[in-house]
Order: structure tokens, then sequence, then C-alpha cells
């Protein structure tokens, strides 16, 4: 185990919290993703190890690719959040959601790809 090291001068040290609240953010992208695709009348996801491991990997690589990955998970969570809610609000009402479920399913797809070019090429090592 190695030893803590001290907080940057104004800034709290939470650890791996900060890892923890990534992978958490993650996975529930993932289950909103599932009910967009759902209602978009696509066939369910089969999640492949790199996007179930994306945070981790993120984590482990730090640096500047893991701060940009973590402001693109927040971003992708900016639009998810209110989209699949007005999905469902639409969808209470009777109306179809699927051209605008296939439209928010489209951004995620196109977003989440972004994120995953973050992972280093396989020779780049990783911090310690």
């Amino acid at each position: 185990m190695r030893p803590a090291r001290p907080p940057k001068a104004g800034q709290p040290d939470f650890g791996n919290a900060a890892g923890n609240a990534m992978s958490m953010t993650w996975a529930a992208l993932h289950d909103a993703a599932a009910v967009v695709s759902t209602l978009a009348g696509l066939q369910p996801e089969m999640r492949k190890p790199e996007i179930r491991n994306f945070p981790a990997i993120m984590r482990d690589t730090g640096g500047w690719r893991y701060e940009l990955a973590k402001q693109g998970v927040d971003d992708l969570s900016s639009f998810m959040e209110p989209g699949l809610a007005a999905l469902l609000a639409v969808s209470a009402r009777g109306v179809s959601p699927v051209p605008a479920a296939l439209a928010l399913w489209q951004e995620f797809v196109t977003t989440r790809a972004a994120l995953l070019a973050l992972i280093p090429p396989l020779g780049i090592k990783r911090r310690p």
C-alpha cells in the first residue's frame, strides 16, 4: 500500500472516492441509456470490457486523460438526465418517444465513443 499524498493547496483530498463517483455515474448513465434504447425500440446493448472498465482505466491512467474523462462523464450526464426525463414524460402521455429516443441514443453513443478514445494506446505507461 502506498502512502497517502497530501492534498494540493486549496483542494480537498477525497482519495479514491473521486474515482468511485465517476464509476457510479458511468454505471448510472449506462442504466439510463438502456432505458433510452428500449424506448427507441433497439435491442439491448452488450457492454464490451473497455466500456465496463472505462472509469478504472481512466483512474489508473491519471493525468490529463483522467481529467478529460471526468469532465466528459459529467457532460454526458448533463444531457442524458433531462433527456431521459423528457422521453419518459412524452411516453407517459401516450406519444411515441421513438424519434427523440433514437436521437438521444445516437448522441449518447457518439459522446461515449469520444470518451473511449481517451483510453491510452497499448504501450503507453499508466501512472504507478
